[in-house]
């Protein structure tokens, strides 16, 4: 049995009905084959079973009462995954999907993630099971103040920093802080994603975004192109679908997509300025669905979510780029197949594996320029970071300093995997190019820290 074999059998018998969770580590593993064999002390020292195995697992109840005086419970989570390099970071995500294994995976990917980021950060990640959609403000208030009241006993500036994710934005960061500095009686950085006039920072809600799109940009640079007239697919239409259209118009490129649960539209015009306003008032104040756009503007064609189909008809359009930034698992076989057919060669990941393993090895094999999520989409936690820096030293840096340190962050995120896929014999193979650097600096850590 090899090595990789050996790994997922007993990762799928010690966490059964977990299939993101295998996902995810499978996909590191059959990358770090490479490294093992040219250090063999990370065998003997049992790295990557460690990593694979979280360091503490959270999970208590989150009982809350609703505007009609009904009482609701909901379960907590969080996973803290890796402190070998700084304290545990990572996002909160209420959506109804959310489970242990999920979690896990989101909680793994993020130790490789912000190994990458250049900062001392940890991985981690946390949630519920509750959905905030079409809950009262006052309701949202009542069960954030509930999850709370439990996290805060193991979270804390030097230990653990969430941050928000998936139904988790500055309404409920605002609540959670609230409820931690109550109950702590303290004024710290222990969450990101704060409002800018207690804490936050500038450029943190655009940073998944532009992230994904510098990294696209770099990316197609070494192929002496940029994203100047390149045709986009957009997935998704929270924070990190919008900043990347936002950032895709400043560097010449043209949106032509976005989605929600219901639906996606296709502009063939594209999403200019304006039109992108209105998506963030759509979603961000009013909490309307995307197919108002296409009832607002003749351009666009709206097509519902069709269950039955097998494959995702946005990423059946011609174009030369894919973003796709709503969800795991959102591009399976078919449509890695449907994307090449098309036209595209890059795929820049604004999600956390949007990608399925045989989509990925579509692109690899294609050739075409593929940036893994724990690459692509760091620029949110790496911005958290900064957060957290700003902080520590009860100062705020300025809108063009954060994109400055973002942008830069980026470039040596790109670098790092380019050049280490190319030392380790499988140029412009970004996936273990980032899997192997993010891996090796966890591995050095946790070789020095002793058997911990």
């Amino acid at each position: 049995m090899s090595f990789v074999d050996d790994i997922m059998a007993n990762v799928k018998a010690k966490n059964a009905a977990e299939p993101e969770f295998h996902q995810a580590v499978e996909e590191v593993v059959e990358s770090l084959e490479l490294v093992l064999e040219r250090r063999p002390e990370y065998r003997k020292a049992k790295i990557v079973e460690r990593v694979i195995e979280p360091e503490r697992v959270i999970m208590f109840r989150v009982p809350w009462v609703d505007d009609n005086g009904d009482i609701h419970v909901n379960r907590g989570f969080r996973i803290e995954m890796n402190s070998a390099i700084g304290p545990y970071k990572g996002g909160l995500r209420f959506h109804p999907s959310v489970n242990l294994g999920i979690l896990k995976f989101l909680a793994f990917e993020q130790v490789f993630k912000n190994s990458l980021t250049t900062l001392p950060l940890g991985g981690g990640k946390g949630g519920s099971d509750f959905d905030p959609k079409g809950k009262s403000d006052n309701e949202v208030m009542r069960f954030c103040q509930s999850f709370m009241s439990e996290l805060c006993r193991h979270i804390g500036p030097d230990t653990d920093v969430p941050a928000g994710d998936i139904g988790v934005g500055g309404r409920e960061i605002g609540f959670l802080f609230g409820q931690y500095k109550r109950l702590r009686n303290e004024f710290t950085g222990v969450l990101t994603g704060k409002a800018l006039n207690w804490g936050g920072s500038l450029i943190r809600p655009e940073a998944t975004g532009y992230g994904a799109v510098y990294f696209a940009a770099e990316m197609l640079a070494t192929r002496s192109e940029n994203l100047e007239g390149k045709t986009c697919l957009v997935s998704g239409s929270g924070n990190v679908a919008q900043y990347t259209c936002e950032k895709l118009l400043d560097l010449g490129g043209k949106p032509v997509t976005l989605s929600d649960s219901g639906g996606y539209i296709y502009d063939e015009e594209g999403i200019d300025r304006d039109k992108l306003g209105f998506v963030m008032d759509l979603k961000n104040v009013r909490r309307g669905r995307i197919k108002e756009y296409a009832e607002k503007y003749s351009s666009a064609a709206y097509m519902e979510i069709d269950p039955n189909a097998g494959h995702n008809a946005i990423w059946d359009h011609n174009a030369d780029c894919a973003f796709p930034s709503a969800t795991q698992n959102e591009i399976n076989a078919k449509d890695a197949a449907n994307l090449l057919e098309n036209g595209v060669y890059v795929v820049s990941e604004g999600a956390n594996i949007p990608t399925v393993i045989e989509g990925v090895n579509l692109f690899i094999d294609a050739g075409i320029l593929y940036g893994p999520g724990k690459a692509a989409n760091a620029g949110g936690v790496a911005t958290s970071g900064l957060e957290m820096s700003q902080n520590s030293l009860r100062m705020s840096w300025t809108r063009e300093e954060v994109d400055a340190k973002l942008h830069g962050i980026m470039k040596s995120i790109h670098t790092a995997a380019k050049e280490t896929a190319e030392e380790y014999g499988s140029p412009g193979n970004y996936v273990n190019g980032a899997n192997i650097a993010g891996f090796i600096k966890i591995a050095d850590s946790m070789m020095d820290q002793g058997i911990v």
